[in-house]
């Protein structure tokens, strides 16, 4: 891997101190490239959202490092995590908790742009241009998030993520609370999306056939561990790990997606 965007070398995280701490991660080691999307798969409670979480700054690391580009994220202060918090981008799993509902698409997009001067009208071209890019109507950009479905404000919240052009995107379960074909459509879209912009991406889920349709890499976390990480054809093929081999035997493909 000769151009690496991301790199986690042994990464700890814990919760609470001394005796009574929790690890909910211990020991992780992995690179990105750039241009490559991580699938990031785990169940419920097995650090894949800390991970995320300490990925975008959200969390200090309890030993071990991140790096994003060449920049330490745990020791990055004053302007240089300000710039950071601009090159890392997170689209989270419930796109309305995370819109206000009193700004219209047009003013949380425009804030997105340039949070110090969020002028819809000095950014109306681009904010349109990414609406019409995620399948959503121009018009979107004058109406609130409590008009849309939650298909059409998780596109809204990919366009808010991308338009900046990050240098990593963290998509944490964003299709988990979707119906499967409205899945089919943003895992479709995002894939479309990544392959045009060539982006980096780590993409959190705890659904196997889901990171395979996006994935040029998967990583399986389990009890704070990494368990198995490679790339995505060989992971499904030829699971190295006993904890793989159970989830996809546990998770045959849902409607819409397979896993042969």
């Amino acid at each position: 891997m000769t151009d690496v965007l991301l790199s986690i070398q042994h990464l700890d995280v814990s919760y609470g101190h001394g005796p009574a701490a929790a690890h909910a991660l211990r020991d992780v080691s992995l690179n990105l490239a750039r241009g490559h999307t991580l699938g990031l798969v785990g169940e419920s409670g097995s650090g894949k959202s800390t991970l995320a979480r300490a990925i975008v700054g959200g969390l200090r690391p309890s030993a071990g490092s991140i790096t994003i580009d060449g920049t330490d994220v745990g020791s990055a202060r004053g302007r240089a995590r300000t710039a950071l918090r601009r090159r890392v981008q997170l689209i989270p799993q419930d796109p309305y908790s995370s819109l206000d509902p009193r700004r219209t698409v047009g003013e949380a997009l425009a804030e997105a742009i340039d949070p110090r001067r969020a002028a819809v009208r000095r950014h109306r071209a681009t904010i349109v241009e990414w609406l019409e890019r995620v399948r959503m109507p121009a018009d979107a950009i004058d109406r609130y998030p409590h008009e849309f479905s939650g298909g059409q404000r998780q596109r809204i919240a990919i366009a808010r993520g991308l338009l900046i052009r990050p240098s990593l995107v963290v998509a944490d379960e964003i299709t988990s609370a979707l119906d499967v074909s409205v899945q089919a459509e943003i895992l479709a879209l995002l894939d479309e999306l990544r392959h045009e912009l060539h982006l980096t991406m780590v993409f959190i889920s705890h659904n196997l056939a889901v990171v395979r349709r996006v994935s040029d890499e998967v990583a399986v976390v389990h009890h704070g561990g990494l368990v198995e990480h490679g790339p995505a054809a060989r992971v499904y093929a030829a699971p190295t790990a006993d904890h793989t081999r159970a989830l996809l035997d546990a998770d045959p493909a849902s409607p819409g997606f397979s896993l042969a």
